[in-house]
């Protein structure tokens, strides 16, 4: 990894390189020389290198000397802007880089020293040496002599500190390369600049007292420079420093300093939201880089190089809140802005891979990995993306090319061992299990899993002991669903859906041998479809979401009328506004589980109400969709619904909407969530979908609740709601052998149970085959208890009654 001293080095050898008629400047065809041999697997048309070269002259117009073209200067700030990777650039041209052995001081040998600061000043000529290459760069660089001053000061201070923490053994690191690299852009450079080595100091003790004591007279110093312009130099420079130590709440303070005395000045909220974000302050994280964004396109060109790492970290801050298709918004605009910015593509694929648009995730990453071939985090999120679209044998290949470039890369052998535990190759999982608890021994996922993996390799032995390691590790609730797996592991290993001895464990019978004995028994199919609105109730956690809180958004949401992707107009807004409007109702939800929410929505509403891809949705729509499976009464939810679609445009103002309307609004809900009953073209012109008459909310609530065209499963969800967690003493499903918890289906002939589950799905024993099958739902053992009362009651006379 490059240090600052030796990148600018790097760049230095790149320019000359390329200086063909050693002028000082970077000409059009020697710039285009320069694109094409860093690039070499990419074939450029004319068009793509005028484009580019384009892009770059207008961009750095600043270094641009005449008919020389782009300075030294300017080839280093493109590079500081991450429109290129320095270390892979000066390989792909084999260059070699001049040691100098006298240049610069190793930090780790020096000896704390107890004379005063300007005792211990050294004098240089080329003071701009001693310090980072940011201090020297135009723009962001320290501009008045006095600064100078403060920063060789603040170094003493700092290496004091460091010197005397590190003797006391308070001072503490973290290596940090195991981990993907989230893409953050801490500086304005390449992350490849940023230590790897995340240092914690001990801010408790004495010598920290006296360093920030001292600090604030470094402080003082630069406001009391001889004007504003000075005094924020003096305190962006102090942050600089302190930010390049890890001195992250110090570094604030400087950079809000900075913010005060130059607030259209869009590198101070920058820095400041790098601090904030560090310093797992998401949300005043994010408000810093909104009012960078707001100055910087404020500002005009002259903040055009800082955009794109703007964009960049202002979406990676929204993903630390769990916004993340508003996070996909900014980082495809750094893209737009900086083609070759790889990292902002890799976070594009990340967080469409993680809202569920894998094809879209693919293509990102693919894009990413074809400007940097030897990006380890971006292969790993690909072969994810690979394995979610069932793509199994390129996502191994991918994950493998991860391991290979960073053989101790956490979450690609972790993720590796989960694919092949899907797979059913236990064995090779428990390796990468291992893998990874030899770089992360507290890795409790993982020795779980590892535990999980040795069971279905057929050792269970290890898997006991695996097991009981992690039971030292946690003791988190996580542990009784990883118990729970390991059981269903162990009927995975039956010969398909059989017994050990060859025998059937179960055998699915057609719908029409399932009979229903009362009015309450859910009919089989009906179950399914309840169930699969329930799982997605519990995803996203819309049921303890209320419904009247969706009326609130409709009153205080003034959204103007425009054109959603259907062509019709209406009250639509942006995916991106839409997840606001979420997050505010979901606001218990946190960040990763919200993340979870949104994936499941965007998939299984958003997909549906955007078919165009337009990334617009109808809001009154989707609070309509929204509101049946909400909490609330069910007379309120349909209400809410009602209120919903005369909110939209075609029908703002009046008490009554149109026929066509409610019809439509059915079928959408139908096509959501019972898809497999969605209503026909045909069907939909019988019962409405051309009537132009008006409905009213009477009327309305007939068409919803009818059982065969309208949403009539409301009322087996409503069963499935109030009932779900009720648990049924010692009774066990006849075919998961899990005690029953909800609904217990007795067959009545041959007394076996099943659970919800396994009957929605027909599974029934095999020694139980006949020509029929007849099914009473028992909502709670005591209804059971008062069916077997009854049946007592009725057959007292009887000499020798059986259980019924």
């Amino acid at each position: 990894m490059s240090t600052r001293g030796s990148r600018a080095e790097k760049v230095k050898r790149i320019f000359q390189q390329f200086d063909a008629n050693r002028d000082g400047g970077l000409n059009r065809e020697e710039m285009a020389a320069l694109v094409v041999a860093v690039n070499p697997r990419v074939k450029f048309s004319d068009e793509q290198i005028n484009a580019i070269l384009d892009e770059v002259f207008r961009t750095y117009g600043e270094f641009i000397d005449g008919e020389k073209g782009l300075t030294y200067d300017g080839l280093l700030r493109t590079y500081d802007d991450g429109a290129g990777d320095v270390d892979r650039d000066f390989d792909a041209l084999g260059l070699e880089l001049k040691q100098d052995n006298n240049n610069g001081i190793s930090m780790a040998s020096e000896e704390a020293s107890s004379s005063s600061i300007a005792d211990e000043r050294v004098v240089e000529p080329h003071k701009k040496q001693r310090t980072a290459a940011w201090a020297a760069s135009p723009n962001h660089g320290i501009v008045f002599d006095d600064t100078w001053k403060i920063v060789d000061d603040l170094e003493i201070l700092i290496k004091r500190l460091k010197a005397k923490q590190a003797k006391d053994g308070k001072l503490k690191g973290d290596n940090y390369d195991v981990y993907s690299d989230p893409g953050w852009s801490r500086e304005l450079g390449p992350s490849s600049e940023i230590s790897e080595k995340r240092v914690f100091w001990e801010e408790s003790g004495h010598d920290y007292a006296v360093f920030v004591k001292e600090l604030g007279v470094l402080r003082s110093r630069a406001d009391g420079a001889r004007s504003r312009e000075e005094a924020f130099d003096g305190h962006m420079a102090i942050g600089r420093v302190l930010y390049e130590h890890q001195l992250f709440k110090e570094a604030l303070v400087s950079f809000k300093r900075a913010c005060e005395l130059q607030p259209t000045d869009v590198r101070p909220h920058f820095r400041a939201g790098n601090c904030l974000y560090v310093l797992v302050r998401h949300s005043e994280a994010k408000e810093e880089f909104l009012l960078a964004l707001e100055a910087a396109e404020a500002g005009g060109n002259q903040w055009a190089y800082l955009l794109p790492q703007i964009h960049v970290n202002l979406g990676i801050a929204l993903e630390a809140e769990g916004m993340v298709i508003s996070a996909c918004e900014h980082y495809r605009e750094a893209a737009i802005l900086c083609p070759t910015h790889f990292r902002a593509l890799k976070l594009l694929g990340s967080a469409l891979f993680g809202v569920g648009e894998y094809k879209a995730a693919v293509k990102a990453l693919e894009e990413a990995i074809y400007m940097k071939s030897d990006y380890a985090d971006a292969h790993c999120d690909l072969a994810s993306a690979l394995h979610a679209m069932g793509d199994d044998d390129n996502a191994i290949k991918e994950f493998q090319k991860a391991i290979d470039l960073k053989p101790g890369h956490v979450d690609a052998l972790y993720n590796l061992g989960g694919l092949y535990m899907d797979m059913g190759r236990y064995q090779r999982a428990s390796e990468m299990y291992t893998r990874v608890l030899g770089v992360w021994p507290n890795h409790w996922r993982a020795q779980l899993n590892k535990a999980v993996s040795l069971l279905g390799a057929g050792e269970a032995e290890e898997a006991k002991r695996a097991l009981k390691e992690a039971l030292k590790m946690t003791n988190r609730v996580e542990l009784h669903d990883a118990i729970s797996h390991l059981k269903q592991l162990q009927k995975k290993r039956l010969k398909g859906n059989g017994g050990g001895n060859g025998e059937e464990a179960f055998i699915i019978v057609e719908p029409s041998k399932f009979k229903t004995v009362g009015e309450r028994t859910m009919l089989r199919q009906e179950l399914a479809n309840a169930l699969d609105i329930r799982a997605f109730q519990r995803i996203t956690r819309l049921n303890r979401c209320d419904v009247d809180l969706l009326k609130k958004e409709m009153d205080e949401n003034d959204v103007p009328v425009s054109y959603s992707g259907s062509g019709a107009p209406g009250k639509s807004i942006r995916k991106a506004a839409l997840e606001g409007i979420l997050h505010k109702l979901l606001n218990f939800l946190k960040p990763e589980t919200f993340v979870g929410a949104v994936k499941a929505i965007n998939q299984k509403i958003l997909s549906v109400l955007d078919d165009s891809e337009s990334c617009r949705v109808d809001l009154g729509m989707f609070f309509a969709v929204l509101a049946p499976i909400c909490g609330g009464s069910p007379d309120k939810r349909k209400r809410v619904a009602y209120d919903a679609l005369l909110w939209r445009h075609a029908n703002e103002g009046g008490g009554q909407m149109r026929k066509v309307d409610a019809v439509g609004y059915i079928n959408l809900l139908r096509a959501i969530y019972i898809p497999s009953h969605a209503v026909s073209d045909e069907a939909l012109e019988i019962h409405g979908e051309t009537d132009a008459s008006m409905v009213s909310l009477a009327e309305f609530l007939v068409m919803f609740d009818d059982p065969d065209w309208g949403f009539g499963i409301m009322s087996s969800l409503l069963k499935l709601e109030t009932g779900d967690r009720n648990r049924h003493g010692s009774h066990a499903c006849s075919i998961c052998r899990y005690p029953i918890i909800g609904s217990r289906f007795k067959e009545m002939k041959s007394h076996f149970s099943l659970c919800s589950q396994c009957y929605s799905e027909g599974k029934v024993p095999p020694a139980f085959k006949q020509e029929e099958y007849k099914f009473k739902e028992y909502a709670s053992e005591s209804e059971a208890m008062k069916d077997k009362c009854m049946w007592f009651t009725l057959h007292s006379k009887s000499s020798s009654p059986t259980d019924p």
